[in-house]
């Protein structure tokens, strides 16, 4: 059948064998290197859209499906269906298997956007009943359970205790009879249990020979005294037996009633596979899914590559793949492929009809986006030598009869087409193996009446005739092999629209054939011959310089477009730092606004609870300016000398430690810092910033003492207003955090000269803590509970020098 040598000549089955090692399963392997053809577009799109819905699959989920436990079952169910006792691992298998289809239908249920796949496993019943019935019964060694049934564990219970009495009589009988022992060892013969005795001790133990060793040195005696006993278990065994078969039987019986909904979930599972492996072939390929068109699109496959040619490049260390473009114009019925030999013609063929197979098959053709081709009701090929002395046929003879069988799978009524089938015909040296003349002729009628009797034709041919098909008749298309004359060897890239010129007189010239010979061969083709290959050497260079004033485009586009990237990506960064920054600006001003809004309610209650008196007032006055000049934007002064900031890290070159700022001390130029766990005082010029800088200490205006001094003011006797800057929440805190926490707020609190510090009550630790603390801090006046209106016990206030 001509439809079977074509995929022979393609080396299809090849294809299917590299598809197979993708299978996740042996059914999807085996159903991968026998896959049929489809034999309609709508089977065809429907294991596509299985493919495509695998392939988003798994780089959505960013792994691979999981087929575990899935296994071929088919036989063990069609025993089944026919009465036959399943083993236990064979139920075992059945049951992994229902668990595994299980697995993969939730999964699958769980998806968005995958409906073929959905639909697959829609109706696919997994009778989780009948799996955990199979592993109540069944140990995971294959083995029948003694929780299948209590007769089972009856009997293995009567069994355990026999063989017990068993093994204490012959151990009793081995200490006894010890010297007549050739090893202290109870062995077993069959289903007899027997001891090793040396061979003229053999009266000492009086019993059943069941056997000897090769020398005949040693016995194996089953002692009379244990004969019983063996028969015993030995009817035990019997009847365990009877009753594992009972069991067996019973769950066979079980699988045997709902068969055909198994091998539904069988065949279900095995088309998953399949597609599976499709997915992962294409994704190895790097291939792209095709789309097939209507009769007036254009033919899309640029940068195809020969897929039997990766996985030799890939595994076998082969050549690099040349990729080939074909596109063909709708109008287009013949292409006449032309160039030297071993230049790629028949590569190109076999890749183009692979590619239409695989198209066919659901699998991605390794070409770039868009892969657009016709779905091919027929693809038949003509390629290579068909000899054969037996039938003594020539070559010419064997490409004749392939011929005539593809003319008859075309039209099968021998009569005249009327309208092309939607058949893709691939022809290799067409015409040739005969005379020149009638090869050439031959040729000629052959592909116009292909024309109207295929969708589409490619040949390869050397027929001179054939190049000027094109300008007799539309739908024929010139096509070329690229040969290199420098290098005098092909290039295997295809040329569209130029037809291939004769290398023959160049070749054999530049191979060092005597030049008189080279000239006398020119003239006796002609000039004619000899203008049209000048010629189509003028498009070919005009084709290369296009080719890489193209390359030149596309490369300046690539910058053009990574410039544009660069650019728009800084300014979407710009906009979103300029978002980012008036976000906290505003964040910033609310928490200002919420603290003084908070700030002045305290004053105000103050105000209320207290007697209306112009002190009190005057008081208020001072408080509410303070909040205002602390919450009020300040203009900013730029900043002449650097000085460290409470909270800041600096560093301490003299004991090569960085520490934090924990406070200022302004009048003796002196900062209070922590690192670790240890706390100090350092003068200012013992500090530098983390990018280097020193502290600069001004120099201090020299002021003359007051003529009269006025005497200190007298201790306010009013309290300090109570707001958020003077006031510390270490609720929840160990010691350790607590001190810190402590510490800033001091330093914060300085101008109030007071801190209120709530600690809660709680176990009291966390109050003794914070005693502690402020009894060595040198800040700290003096500390004391607050009032019971404060918090009492739960709130300590400290008084700041």
């Amino acid at each position: 059948m001509i439809q079977e040598e074509t995929l022979e000549l393609l080396e299809w089955h090849r294809l299917c064998q590299h598809l197979s090692t993708f299978a996740a399963t042996k059914l999807g392997a085996i159903a991968a290197e026998y896959m049929k053809l489809p034999e309609t577009q709508e089977e065809s799109s429907q294991l596509l859209a299985q493919t495509e819905e695998v392939y988003d699959l798994e780089q959505r989920l960013n792994t691979a499906l999981s087929f575990e436990g899935i296994t071929d079952i088919g036989d063990a169910l069609e025993r089944s269906d026919l009465g036959g006792v399943l083993s236990g691992k064979e139920l075992l298998s059945i049951a992994t298997t229902l668990a595994g289809v299980r697995r993969l239908r939730r999964l699958i249920e769980e998806q968005e956007k995958i409906p073929v796949l959905k639909t697959l496993v829609a109706n696919v019943r997994t009778y989780p009943e009948i799996e955990q019935e199979i592993h109540r019964c069944i140990e995971e060694d294959g083995e029948v359970s003694d929780r299948a049934s209590p007769r089972l564990r009856e009997i293995r219970g009567q069994m355990k205790v026999v063989r017990e009495r068993i093994y204490r009589k012959l151990q009793d009988i081995m200490q006894r009879q010890s010297g007549a022992m050739q090893e202290s060892v109870i062995t077993q013969r069959g289903d007899r249990f027997v001891l090793p005795v040396k061979a003229p001790q053999k009266d000492q133990v009086p019993g059943i020979i069941h056997d000897s060793s090769s020398t005949g040195a040693t016995l194996y005696i089953e002692p009379s005294s244990v004969v019983e006993l063996g028969n015993q278990l030995r009817q035990y065994h019997r009847s365990e037996q009877i009753e594992e078969e009972t069991i067996l039987r019973g769950l066979s019986a079980k699988v045997a009633e709902v068969k055909e909904d198994l091998e539904d979930l069988l065949a279900a599972a095995t088309i998953l596979d399949l597609a599976v492996a499709r997915s992962r072939y294409s994704w190895w390929l790097k291939g792209n899914p095709p789309r097939f068109i209507e009769p007036h699109e254009h033919i899309t496959l640029r940068q195809l590559r020969h897929p039997l040619l990766i996985w030799q490049q890939q595994h076998e260390q082969g050549p690099e793949v040349v990729p080939i473009n074909v596109q063909v114009d709708p109008k287009i019925r013949v292409v006449a492929i032309t160039g030297p030999n071993t230049g790629g013609k028949t590569v190109t063929l076999k890749t183009v009809g692979l590619a239409a197979l695989m198209a066919k098959a659901g699998i991605f053709i390794p070409a770039k986006v868009p892969v657009e081709l016709p779905w091919f009701e027929q693809i038949l090929a003509d390629i290579g030598d068909e000899q054969s002395l037996q039938q003594s046929l020539s070559t010419f003879s064997g490409h004749i009869r392939r011929i005539i069988r593809i003319i008859e799978a075309l039209n099968p009524t021998s009569e005249a087409p009327t309208t092309a089938s939607s058949s893709l015909v691939l022809l290799d040296e067409v015409g040739a193996g005969t005379d020149p003349a009638e090869g050439s002729a031959l040729a000629t009628s052959l592909l116009k009446y292909l024309a109207e009797a295929a969708g589409l034709t490619i040949a390869t041919t050397h027929y001179g005739e054939l190049k000027a098909l094109k300008y007799q008749d539309e739908r024929f298309e010139n096509a070329s092999v690229e040969f290199n004359d420098q290098t005098l060897s092909p290039t295997y890239r295809l040329l569209w629209g130029i037809p291939g010129r004769s290398n023959a007189l160049t070749i054999a010239g530049r191979l060092g054939l005597r030049p008189d010979i080279i000239e006398d061969a020119r003239t006796r083709v002609g000039g004619f011959s000899e203008d049209i290959n000048r010629v189509i050497a003028g498009l070919e260079q005009q084709r290369r310089e296009q080719e890489e004033k193209a390359k030149e485009a596309t490369q300046l586009l690539k910058q053009t477009e990574r410039f544009y990237a660069e650019v728009s990506q800084k300014a979407n960064a710009l906009q979103q730092r300029e978002k980012d920054l008036k976000q906290q600006q505003e964040q910033e001003i609310q928490k200002a606004i919420i603290a003084a809004k908070a700030e002045i309610a305290q004053v105000i209650r103050q105000l209320q609870q207290g007697t209306p008196t112009a002190q009190n007032a005057q008081k208020a006055t001072e408080a509410l300016g303070k909040i205002a000049e602390k919450q009020l934007p300040k203009q900013k002064q730029p900043v002449k000398i650097y000085r460290p900031q409470v909270g800041e890290k600096v560093r301490i070159p003299s004991l090569g430690q960085t520490a934090e700022v924990l406070n200022i001390l302004e009048e003796s130029e002196e900062v209070s810092v922590r690192f670790g766990i240890m706390k100090m005082t350092v003068p200012f010029r013992d500090i530098e910033s983390l990018d280097g800088k020193k502290v600069e200490v001004p120099e201090k205006a020299k002021t003359a003492p007051p003529a009269n001094p006025s005497p200190p003011p007298a201790p306010k006797s009013s309290p300090v207003i109570r707001t958020s800057y003077n006031t510390v929440d270490i609720r929840g805190s160990r010691v350790v955090e607590a001190e810190s926490d402590v510490e800033k707020a001091i330093a914060r609190a300085t101008e109030s000269g007071v801190l209120w510090i709530i600690h809660g009550k709680g176990t009291g630790k966390l109050r003794q803590g914070v005693h502690e603390f402020l009894e060595r801090h040198p800040q700290v006046k003096r500390f004391e509970l607050a009032p019971q209106n404060e918090g009492g016990a739960g709130v300590t206030v400290a008084y700041l020098t």
